[in-house]
Formats: C-alpha cells, sequence, structure tokens
C-alpha cells in the first residue's frame, strides 16, 4: 500500500503566475500558497498550512516548485495529488507526492534552486505567449550576453542585483550556472545557484539583454557587480518569461526533480 500514518508530505507543484501576487499567502487570498492551502485543507477536512522551497513573485511561473506539510489525515500518494488538484484552480496543480522524513525541508534542505527566463526576440509584441515569455524587439549577440554571464560564475556579494524589500541574511550566494540558448525567435537562459535573492534573476537580465542588445559591453557586468550597488544595475527585467524550475536535494530523499510541464518549454 501507498498509504502511511500521518506524517510529512512533500509535494511537486506546477503553476501559472500571472493571476497571482506571487506565492505567499497575504491577506487578500490572491496567491498561489493561500490557494494551495485551501485546496488542500478542503480535501483533508483539515486546517493545513505549508512551507515551500523558493518564493515566487507576481506573474512568476512555477514548474515544480516543492512544498511540504505535516499531514493530519492518512491518504495514498496518488489520492493527495487526484483530490488536491479537484479544488485547485486550473492553472495550478500538484504533479507528484512523496512521503518523506521529520528531516526534510523543502526550503533548508534544497542544494540548489534554478530558474529559466524565456524570451522572445521580434520586432512585435508576443500575443499567444503573452505572459508566458519575455519580449526584446532588439536584436541579441549571444556571445556578448555569454560572455558577461561568465563574470558572474562562482561565490559572489549579488547585492547590486538584490531589490530593496529583499529579506536574505545575506547577499552572499553562490551562481553555479547560467547557459545562453536560442531556439527559433526564443532566447533560454537557464540559472543554477545555491539560493536565489528576491528579483536576482530579472535583475541579472535586465543587465544581459542591455549587453546583449549592444547597450553596454560584456565587462560592464562585473563592474555592475563590484559596486554592490542595486542603482548600477540596469532596471528590473518584467516577470513575465521567469519560470521557476525548482530545487534539488540529495538523492536520498527521493524528490523529483523533472515535471511534465518542464517539456512544454521551448
Amino acid at each position: 500500500m501507498d498509504a502511511q500514518p500521518p506524517g510529512r508530505v512533500a509535494f511537486g507543484v506546477s503553476y501559472r503566475g500571472q493571476a497571482y501576487q506571487g506565492w505567499q499567502s497575504q491577506p487578500g487570498g490572491r496567491t498561489v500558497q493561500d490557494a494551495l492551502e485551501r485546496a488542500l485543507s478542503q480535501f483533508a477536512a483539515a486546517p493545513v498550512r505549508t512551507i515551500c522551497a523558493g518564493r515566487t513573485d507576481a506573474g512568476v511561473h512555477g514548474l515544480n516548485q516543492v512544498v511540504h506539510f505535516d499531514a493530519p489525515v492518512v491518504r495514498e500518494a496518488f489520492s493527495w495529488v487526484r483530490g488536491t488538484n479537484r479544488y485547485l484552480p486550473s492553472d495550478i496543480a500538484l504533479q507528484w507526492c512523496r512521503f518523506v522524513g521529520d528531516d526534510f525541508h523543502s526550503r533548508n534542505s534544497a542544494l540548489g534552486r534554478r530558474y529559466t527566463y524565456l524570451l522572445l526576440e521580434s520586432p512585435v509584441r508576443p500575443a499567444l505567449e503573452s505572459g508566458a515569455v519575455g519580449w526584446t524587439f532588439r536584436p541579441l549577440d549571444a556571445q556578448a550576453m555569454r560572455d558577461a554571464a561568465a563574470l558572474l560564475i562562482g561565490e559572489h556579494d549579488f547585492s547590486a542585483f538584490r531589490a530593496a524589500e529583499c529579506q536574505a541574511k545575506s547577499p552572499v550566494k553562490i551562481l553555479r550556472e547560467i547557459s545562453i540558448e536560442r531556439r527559433g525567435a526564443y532566447w533560454r537562459f537557464s540559472f543554477d545557484a545555491s539560493a536565489f535573492l528576491h528579483h536576482m534573476v530579472r535583475n541579472i537580465m535586465g543587465c544581459l539583454v542591455a549587453i546583449g542588445s549592444g547597450s553596454r559591453p560584456p565587462a560592464w557586468m562585473g563592474e555592475v557587480l563590484a559596486t554592490r550597488s542595486r542603482d548600477a544595475a540596469a532596471p528590473t527585467f518584467p516577470p513575465d518569461g521567469l519560470y521557476f524550475i525548482g530545487p534539488y536535494y540529495d538523492a536520498r530523499h527521493g524528490i523529483p526533480e523533472h515535471t511534465s510541464a518542464m517539456d512544454w518549454l521551448p
């Protein structure tokens, strides 16, 4: 049997963030966390509170957001997924469920996190993809952006790319990889780090696009990083094309790193 006594449960959640005021619960109730907890509480017939791997901003999408909670009732894994999805809006869905040990914590156990930004390069703005991709009408230079991105790899103080309202205890993070690929009219920027500051990816994206379009040289990225001042960087890029791919953990926890939602990305 797949059911276990009440204990810690982990989920993978996919969502389109366009209609929500971010992940974190707010008094108005129009957040992904609020919608998820309402659905879980309805299915469990008991109050449920969740903890996520990484909070996302308004308009940012999630492909494998990992959450955990201590279940008040016994349910089989597939029942948690299908039963909860019954009460969720169409733009949020549980992808998988795992029973985990009490030592698992969706945020604190994460070894790293990944984001992807999808960007349309086109003379005209997106229509069908509105809200799902960012947009630039200027041609971009891939090598210039890759040269600039390389200057950010490693352990740095990323204060220059940190939002004023960021609540992280330290601006020092380890950025492990930035990959930049083009597929037709779409650019895919992938980020892998120990953790991210508030607006960090979107602020880096603003700088990469400025460099890619020729407004700034690649070396400017290193100069911005060195200032540790938000005023030195480009304006924050829109959230539309930003996807939280998800966290990753030690293999002993058995947490999936892939969902079918990921296959939708170009």
